[in-house]
């Protein structure tokens, strides 16, 4: 029986062999390090220093959402869309305060992540808020508007600075300083509230304008005031707690949902004006002792 096809004459086999097709990754994972460098830096593991090429993924991803919600607050904003910018810094709360405890949890922290999160921090909580402000309120005021707006830019940028530089030396119980997440919210409930009041565009009252922009240049004084503020990193969120703080938190809840954007205004208001209390009570309490 002749089972010759003339359709497979002069066909291409359809698989690489295994070791052609191992040579050829190899030769594009060569070209693409011509393009991008990997990354390289040193660890410590059991009292050694060691090189380990690579970053971590899973921190980096919500790092990355962070970075992106920061980007489209801005972008929301030129376009005039004053709901969905604050909303979107929201978020990059969120994605920020996951990525720092899923590296601890994975044990994937590393000084790339460290470096990574600060600059999307400094794009989240620094330009983001000040350029959806701008844009919302500050843009008609002349030069008050955009003094306001940069020395909020260049007091987060500050304030990341030194954290940065004291990360290791510093009390993990208390922040010196407005953090900048805690500094962005403001700025985002603001707007958003008075959003929800019709104070966009023309119909936003100069009298308004003139104070978000105090708002703004006083919030950016206060993350590199020397104003202790409590971190929350010290709660355990593995250990047992009395029944009433369930309780609390089930009414917290409640009362977002009743009025989520003056909600957030009133607690991060609360919790800017904790510091300079707090230092008042040191000193008075120093001074009794």
């Amino acid at each position: 029986m002749n089972d010759y096809n003339p359709e497979r004459e002069g066909a291409e086999p359809t698989q690489l062999p295994e070791d052609e097709a191992t040579a050829q990754a190899s030769r594009v994972t060569a070209g693409l390090d011509l393009l991008v460098d990997d990354h390289e830096e040193e660890v410590s593991e059991n009292g050694r220093t060691v090189k380990r090429r690579g970053v971590y993924l899973l921190p980096n991803l919500f790092t990355t959402g962070a970075l992106f919600c920061g980007f489209y607050a801005v972008v929301a904003a030129l376009r005039g869309d004053f709901e969905s910018a604050p909303i979107a810094i929201f978020f990059a709360l969120v994605f920020d305060g996951l990525d720092g405890r899923i590296a601890r949890l994975t044990n994937t922290a590393s000084k790339f992540g460290g470096e990574y999160d600060s600059l999307a921090d400094m794009v989240s909580f620094g330009v983001a808020p000040a350029l959806v402000v701008f844009s919302w309120a500050l843009g008609d005021l002349g030069k008050l508007g955009w003094s306001a707006a940069f020395i909020y830019v260049a007091c987060a940028a500050l304030r990341l600075a030194r954290f940065n530089t004291q990360v290791d030396s510093a009390d993990k119980n208390f922040f010196t300083g407005l953090a900048s997440p805690a500094a962005a919210c403001i700025m985002a409930s603001t707007v958003w509230v008075c959003h929800d009041l019709g104070w966009v565009g023309d119909a936003l009252p100069v009298e308004v304008a003139v104070l978000v922009a105090l708002l703004t240049a006083v919030t950016g004084i206060l993350m590199v005031a020397n104003f202790p503020y409590y971190s929350f990193k010290m709660v355990d969120l593995h250990g047992r707690v009395p029944f009433v703080v369930i309780l609390l938190v089930v009414l917290g809840f409640s009362l977002v949902t009743v009025d989520p954007p003056r909600v957030f205004l009133l607690v991060f208001l609360a919790y800017a004006a904790s510091g300079p209390v707090m230092l008042v009570r040191r000193r008075r309490s120093s001074r009794g002792a």
